[in-house]
């Protein structure tokens, strides 16, 4: 065959897989931003754009209002901080945990581990809601295995607190932690033992070890899991409005908007509202529930991209 009939060859090879690939990144950025830009689009319509036929992407009537209608029913600035407090919170409390469980299975070899571990990769598929009743239950009577009627008489009521987010971040039992340990474990595997052992040689014992070597070369596996962990904590709706009815969190705030604003707008009477005008301003709300991550996401995603590349999640 011919040399400049192989390079041809090639170089339509070459712009076919251009243009697959143009194809496929197109698809999935419309399949995200379509959604977004609806909602942007949603949230500066006036209401009497609703009704409007020749009104679908571009208003004809800007306004701000529902945005100040979200803010307002949703008490956004506080619902703001005790997100970001519950949700900062349980990252680091997730984050430690699991590294100390990821580094366990990875380094320290004992009796029954890899039955362990299958058990930790069983909570990533096992569905949340299979488990929820006789964690409730649980979360509702504490008793911490008897130790608190034994001393106070009675159990012990942890719902409507940050005290069942606390304790399963504490135990590594958090949102997706089966997912967290696997991440630490396989990226301490990844660690050559000689480092482990130059340290033991040195006089280091396991937690030195840990926190001294093992940790800091841990950096690409940490930001993944926080990262994780953090937004995942901040959209979480399942557990977030079981554990917490009365908290302001997004969750909550999200979930009582329309029902809030109608009450507003019509003076206690929920069932006289306009159910396409509270989905407009539930849609402001959304919008302004995911506007701090997309901020932290700008400041942070050349990290976030580098730590998925160096834990091997992708690729």
């Amino acid at each position: 065959m011919p040399v400049s009939r192989l390079l041809s060859l090639e170089s339509w090879k070459r712009w076919l897989w251009t243009i697959i690939r143009l194809t496929l990144i197109a698809g999935l950025s419309f399949v995200i931003l379509y959604p977004i830009l609806q909602k942007i689009s949603t949230a500066i319509k006036d209401k009497t754009d609703l009704y409007s036929p020749i009104v679908v992407w571009i208003p004809k009537h800007y306004t701000l209002d529902n945005f100040m209608n979200a803010i307002r029913i949703m008490d956004y600035w506080e619902t703001l901080l005790n997100t970001f407090t519950l949700s900062a919170t349980t990252t680091i409390l997730t984050a430690i945990s699991c590294a100390l469980a990821g580094y366990g299975f990875a380094r320290l070899k004992f009796k029954g581990s890899n039955l362990l571990f299958a058990g930790v990769i069983l909570t990533i598929l096992v569905p949340p809601t299979t488990i929820l009743i006789p964690i409730y239950l649980n979360l509702k009577d504490f008793t911490l295995m008897g130790l608190i009627p034994l001393i106070s008489g009675k159990s012990v009521n942890l719902l409507n607190s940050y005290w069942p987010f606390i304790l399963t971040s504490l135990t590594a039992n958090s949102l997706k932690a089966g997912l967290y340990i696997f991440i630490f474990r396989q990226f301490f595997r990844g660690i050559p033992k000689e480092v482990e052992e130059a340290a033991y040689i040195d006089g280091a014992g396991v937690g030195s070890t840990f926190t001294r070597i093992m940790l800091p070369n841990a950096v690409p596996a940490i930001i993944t899991t926080t990262l994780f962990s953090f937004v995942w904590q901040w959209n979480d709706s399942f557990f977030t409005t079981t554990y917490l009815t009365s908290s302001k969190v997004m969750s909550t705030q999200l979930s009582s908007l329309p029902y809030n604003l109608a009450i507003q707008l019509q003076g206690g009477d929920a069932s006289k509202a306009d159910p396409f005008y509270m989905s407009m301003v539930q849609d402001t709300g959304i919008l302004l529930a995911i506007l701090p991550l997309i901020i932290i996401y700008l400041f942070v995603q050349r990290y976030f991209v580098e730590s998925i590349e160096r834990t091997g999640i992708v690729g």
